[in-house]
């Protein structure tokens, strides 16, 4: 545990310098709430519960950090300040164990109607449903860090509690359930899985999607939404996690692992969702650059509250909670047009020797990631381009941003999406992939750009 609580920290002070929100109303306040429920881990529930409510109110779970509290977490985030603007009611629980940490490793945790952290705060979700009669159907969750993690548990535990949730620098569902083989915790105590926190924990899809289902066996109803945010330079939650996240949630949702969809909605901020191209898809994940462990980032609240639809006031409830929507994509197309490549060659290319790569590669024991940066060194600008690359023996992409990737291994071409196939005269674009690897975790060699060699630095 004194690994977990020094590696957690930092991030108090760096969540509380970065999205401070606006001053609530003045007759709204943050007020601790006793008595609400089963509560066999000795949880504190603190709610925030605007001024102005919207009719039918949506309903929002906030899980802080290790070392942090529901206070804190209300006071360094802008879920207040959002529910404020958008009528919707705020749970803040805080943990009571030393540290401050959640049990997101426990056997008790890792199931429906266990006997920890999960069952406390479910009892809260309760107690505000019943009190304040909000929207069963509109129920979500997020947190940071320890909180994200929980996130990933409370998701796993209880899919007939949340719509949906938004995990920040999280790991995926089981994966921090404490190892018998870690020389970090030799009795096989509950609360820190160095194999996991590294990004070591890898599995197929079909595995992590088994230990979220068997969390709560027989159970057939819907399954929520996931968002999911990591730093690409984590290294108290290695970014790893990231990836391992998207491989679970897409396979117990039911939807490729290929992205419909990739954007850049800040600068550093890759965003791809999965299943459908929409605000509420099934799956989505944002990856940013250059930053750690260290989120949220001012802006990001706004996206996980328009990722769970609580930026709109219904104003008609529905008649009784969803049964079992669909969990694959639609048979119909999209509305927005999808980001496949082109069916037709691109307009014009750069001949041989007019294009520059390079590649910046962070690799771990089994994978890597790779940002490659084309620049066009020709006098003519490129309106849809295709870049051909050999990966090493042994690597597989298992995802992309910025470009679709066919096929997988060996000789691969990365084509342009719909919104960045062009490249001026001078200009460059930056896309990237995360790959397994039995060894060889080097980037290609040699790169040709629409047929033509491009040199390499």
């Amino acid at each position: 545990m004194k690994k977990l609580l020094a590696a957690f920290a930092a991030v108090a002070a760096i969540v509380l310098g970065v999205t401070l929100p606006s001053s609530p109303a003045a007759a709204a306040s943050l007020t601790e709430v006793t008595g609400f429920g089963t509560n066999p881990t000795g949880l504190r529930m603190h709610l925030y519960v605007p001024d102005r409510l919207a009719s039918n109110p949506g309903l929002l779970v906030a899980v802080h950090y290790c070392t942090g509290s529901g206070p804190a977490f209300y006071s360094g985030t802008e879920f207040a300040s959002l529910a404020n603007t958008y009528g919707f009611i705020v749970i803040y629980p805080s943990t009571t164990r030393s540290g401050n940490c959640y049990d997101n490793s426990s056997a008790g945790a890792l199931k429906h109607d266990g006997n920890s952290d999960p069952v406390g705060i479910v009892s809260m979700v309760r107690y505000v449903q019943s009190r304040y009669r909000t929207d069963v159907n509109r129920t979500f969750v997020t947190g940071a860090s320890s909180g994200g993690m929980m996130t990933n548990v409370l998701l796993g535990d209880y899919p007939d509690v949340f719509a949906a949730g938004s995990a920040f620098m999280g790991v995926p569902f089981g994966c921090f359930a404490a190892s018998a083989g870690d020389p970090t915790n030799p009795a096989n105590q509950a609360g820190w899985n160095s194999t996991c926190s590294s990004g070591q924990s890898i599995k197929t899809p079909a595995q992590w999607g088994d230990l979220v289902r068997a969390a709560y066996p027989g159970y057939t109803g819907r399954r929520p939404r996931v968002q999911l945010f990591h730093g690409q330079t984590d290294t108290t939650l290695a970014y790893p996690n990231f990836g391992e996240e998207i491989k679970q949630w897409t396979n117990v949702l039911g939807v490729s692992q290929t992205p419909v969809f990739t954007d850049t909605p800040q600068s550093g901020w890759t965003r791809t969702r999965y299943g459908t191209n929409t605000v509420q898809a099934p799956v989505e994940g944002i990856s940013v650059a250059n930053v750690g462990h260290s989120l949220p980032l001012a802006g990001q609240a706004r996206m996980a509250i328009s990722f769970f639809g609580l930026d709109t006031n219904p104003t008609t409830p529905p008649t009784t909670p969803p049964t079992t929507p669909p969990t694959t994509p639609p048979t119909t197309p999209p509305t927005t047009p999808p980001t496949t490549p082109p069916t037709t060659g691109p307009t014009s290319g750069a001949p041989s020797g007019t294009c520059k790569v390079v590649n910046a590669v962070s690799a771990w024991n089994s994978g890597l990631t790779n940002n490659i940066t084309v620049t066009n060194t020709s006098g003519a600008a490129v309106n849809g381009w295709r870049l051909a690359f050999t990966l090493p023996a042994g690597q597989v992409i298992t995802s992309g941003w910025n470009a679709t990737y066919s096929p997988s291994s060996g000789a691969v071409t990365a084509t342009n999406v719909a919104y960045n196939g062009g490249i001026p005269a001078g200009g460059s674009v930056t896309f990237g992939y995360q790959a397994t690897h039995t060894g060889n975790s080097a980037a290609p060699g040699a790169f040709t750009l629409n047929g033509g060699a491009c040199s390499t630095s």
